[in-house]
C-alpha cells in the first residue's frame, strides 16, 4: 500500500512540476551545465560510500 502511495505523490509532482518548468524562463548554457556536470560523479560515488558504510553498520 506504500508504494501505491509513493507512485501517486510522484505522479502529482510530476504533473504539477513538469508544467511549471516549462513555462519558466530558466535555460542553461553549456558552460553551467559543465560545472555541474563535473559535481555528479562525486556526489554519486559519496552517496554510495555512505550508503555502503549504512548498510554494513547494522
Amino acid at each position: 500500500m506504500t508504494v501505491l502511495y509513493i507512485l501517486g505523490l510522484l505522479f502529482i509532482a510530476l504533473v504539477v512540476l513538469v508544467p511549471l518548468i516549462e513555462h519558466s524562463n530558466f535555460r542553461m548554457d553549456a558552460k553551467q551545465m559543465g560545472k555541474f556536470g563535473r559535481w555528479i560523479l562525486p556526489l554519486l560515488v559519496i552517496s554510495i560510500v555512505i550508503q555502503i558504510i549504512m548498510y554494513y553498520s547494522r
